[in-house]
C-alpha cells in the first residue's frame, strides 16, 4: 500500500509516476474521498472537544457550590446530545476510512526510477547473458516428448486424475525433481546464508491482503470451501513474508533471509491458451523461494544479492540464461523493481522465465504493519523482497532439454549426481 500522506501531499506526482505501470490514478475520486474524510473528521474532532469542555463544566459548577448530583444533571442532557452526534460522526468516519482503504488497496506500488518504460515483456531490457546455448547435431525434442519417451512424465494420467495443466512424474524424472529441491535448499542454506523455513500451504485472507494478492487478484487464487476462509498459497512469499505481519522487530534481528520450498497453486486466470503443452504453466508446481526482510537502507543491495543467489543456481547447473529488468508495464502490482532470470530452452529456441526477483520497498510492510525499531528507538517500516531460487519444474524442463542426448537419454548435471545416486544419465 502506498503512503496515503504522500498521495495527499503530491497527488499529481504520484499519478504521473504510476503511469509508468500503465495505471491511471483516479485523482477525482481520491480528492472526493479526502474531502468527505476531512469534513467528517473536523466535525468529529469538534464534537469531541465540545464533549470534553462540557465535562469540565461539572467540576466548575461543583467549585461554585453546586452539589455533584445537581451539577451532573444540569449538563447531562447536553452531553447526551453531543454523545449521540459524536457516535454518528465516528461511524460515518469509519465508513469513509474503509472506503478510502479499499481505494488505496487497488493502487499498485510506484516503480523505481530506473525501471524502463514499456507495456509488455517485449519491452523488458536485457542486462546480461551467461553461458552459450548448446548446439545439437540431431533434431531437438521438447521436454514433453523427452519425458514421455523416458517414461518419467505422464500428462495423460494427470489429466485423468485432475485435469489439464497438471503432471505426474515417475522414476528418475521424479527423483531429479526431488534432487533439484534438495540441491537448491542446500546451496542457499550452506553457501548463501539463508535460514530454511517451513510454512503452511494454506493461508487466510489477511495474509493475502498483506502481500497484495487480495483484493485485486482473487481470480488467480484457489479458495477452499469450509467453515474457515482459507486459500491455497500461490507462492511461499505469502506465508513467509507474513511472518512479520503486525510485528515490531528489533534492529539487531535484521537482516532476515529465509529460503522456503513449497508447492504453489495458481488458477492461471487470463492465461488460457498460453503454454498449454507440458510443464511451463501449471496449476500446481514447486518453487524454492528466497525472501529478504531488511532495513530500507539495505534493500537495494539485498535485491542484487537475491538475484545473484538465484543466478548461482543456474551457473552451478550450467544452464545458459539471461537477466532482464522488467519494464513498467510488466512489473508486478506490489513490486518497486524486478529482475527476471530467463533460462534457455532449445526446443523453443528462446529464453523463458525461471525466476522473478523483486524489491517491494515498504509497500507490503505498510499493508502488514511490519516494522522495526531503529538505532534511535523510532519505529520504521521494513522493506521486503522475494524471488525464486528457482522454480523447480521449469529447472527440470531446462535440464531435460539442454542435457538431452542423440539417443534420447538425459545427462545428469555434475552437481546433481550426488543427489541422484551417482548415475550419469536418465
Amino acid at each position: 500500500m502506498l503512503d496515503v500522506k504522500l498521495i495527499r501531499k503530491e497527488t499529481q506526482k504520484v499519478a504521473d509516476l504510476l503511469k509508468k505501470k500503465h495505471f491511471t490514478l483516479d485523482v477525482e475520486k481520491f480528492n472526493e474521498l479526502e474531502t468527505k474524510r476531512k469534513s467528517v473528521q473536523v466535525e468529529t474532532e469538534s464534537l469531541q472537544a465540545e464533549k470534553k469542555r462540557q465535562s469540565k463544566q461539572v467540576g466548575l459548577l461543583i467549585k461554585e457550590g453546586m452539589s455533584p448530583t445537581d451539577a451532573k444533571a444540569q449538563i447531562a442532557d447536553e452531553i447526551a446530545k453531543i454523545s449521540k452526534q459524536l457516535d454518528e460522526k465516528e461511524d460515518a468516519l469509519k465508513v469513509i476510512q474503509a472506503e478510502l482503504e479499499l481505494f488505496l488497496n487497488d493502487i499498485p506500488n510506484i516503480p523505481s526510477v530506473d525501471v524502463p518504460e514499456g507495456k509488455t515483456e517485449e519491452d523488458n531490457q536485457e542486462i546480461l547473458k551467461w553461458g552459450e546455448p548448446a548446439t545439437f547435431d540431431f533434431d531437438v525434442l521438447d521436454h514433453v516428448d523427452l519425458g514421455e519417451q523416458n517414461g518419467g512424465l505422464d500428462f495423460e494420467s494427470a489429466a485423468k486424475l485432475t485435469g489439464s495443466r497438471f503432471s505426474v512424474m515417475t522414476g528418475t524424472v521424479a527423483r531429479m525433481h526431488r534432487a533439484l529441491i534438495q540441491f537448491m535448499l542446500n546451496t542457499h542454506t550452506n553457501e548463501h546464508g539463508y535460514n530454511e523455513i517451513y510454512v503452511p500451504y494454506m493461508v487466510n485472507a489477511d495474509s493475502l491482503m498483506g502481500t497484495g494478492q487480495l483484493p485485486k487478484f482473487a481470480e488467480d487464487l484457489f479458495k477452499l470451501e469450509g467453515e474457515q476462509e482459507y486459500y491455497l498459497i500461490p507462492t511461499a512469499e505469502v506465508p513467509v513474508t507474513n511472518m512479520v505481519r503486525g510485528k515490531i522487530l528489533d534492529n539487531k534481528e535484521l537482516p532476515i533471509q529465509y529460503v522456503c520450498h513449497s508447492p504453489c497453486f495458481r488458477s492461471e486466470a487470463g492465461s488460457y491458451g498460453r503454454d498449454t503443452r507440458g510443464m511451463i504453466r501449471q496449476h500446481q508446481f514447486e518453487k524454492v523461494e528466497l525472501l529478504h526482510i531488511v532495513k530500507p537502507s539495505e534493500s537495494d543491495a539485498a535485491l542484487e544479492k537475491l538475484v545473484g543467489d538465484a543466478e548461482n543456481i543456474l551457473k552451478l547447473l550450467n544452464l545458459p540464461y539471461r537477466k532482464v529488468i522488467l519494464c513498467g508495464g510488466d512489473t508486478g502490482f506490489s513490486a518497486y523493481k524486478t529482475y527476471d532470470l530467463e533460462v534457455w530452452l532449445p526446443a523453443q529456441n528462446q529464453y523463458r522465465e525461471i525466476s522473478s526477483c523483486s524489491n517491494m520497498g515498504d509497500f507490503q510492510a505498510r499493508r502488514m504493519s511490519a516494522r522495526y525499531r531503529d538505532e534511535d528507538g523510532k519505529t520504521q517500516l521494513l522493506h521486503t523482497l522475494n524471488g525464486s531460487g528457482l522454480a523447480v519444474g521449469r529447472t527440470l524442463v531446462a535440464i531435460l532439454e539442454n542435457y538431452q542426448q542423440a539417443d534420447g537419454r538425459i545427462a545428469v548435471p555434475e552437481v546433481l549426481k550426488p543427489y541422484m545416486g551417482g548415475v550419469d544419465f536418465l
